[in-house]
């Protein structure tokens, strides 16, 4: 490069850094921590499905038609499986037909199911215990 042009050069770049057009060369990111953000996802239509066939459920239980009760239930499970409250009344309701066995496999589901929530864990935990006794 001859001398008028690297005098070109220069003046060009004096005039970027003057104008501030210039290239900033940034610093390197520093680590941040990692952050978990709980995304709550609205129930998919299937799980709302479920609920409402589990609260129909339990009414049916609840004025004593153990047989009706337990065929909506399990349309409830079969639907979306992993509500732990469809269990739970499934064992309440076998458990009301006298069968200690089958009430007792819905129970160890719902206790699965229900683990993470206090209230329900505790009454899953007193349905095993009505049912182991009339299992004696």
């Amino acid at each position: 490069m001859n001398g008028k042009t690297m005098q070109k050069w220069i003046f060009y770049l004096f005039c970027l850094v003057l104008s501030g057009c210039a290239a900033i060369v940034p610093a390197p990111p520093t680590k941040t921590p990692d952050v978990k953000v709980e995304k709550k996802e609205l129930p998919g239509a299937r799980e709302l499905a479920s609920v409402h066939l589990t609260e129909q459920g339990r009414m049916l239980l609840e004025s004593g038609k153990v047989d009706d009760a337990i065929s909506v239930l399990e349309q409830a499970v079969s639907i979306y499986a992993s509500s732990g409250k469809n269990y739970y009344y499934l064992a309440e309701a076998w458990l009301l037909k006298g069968n200690v066995l089958q009430a007792g496999e819905w129970n160890r589901l719902a206790e699965m199911y229900l683990a993470g929530d206090r209230e329900w864990s505790q009454r899953v935990y007193e349905q095993h215990e009505r049912i182991r006794s009339r299992g004696r």
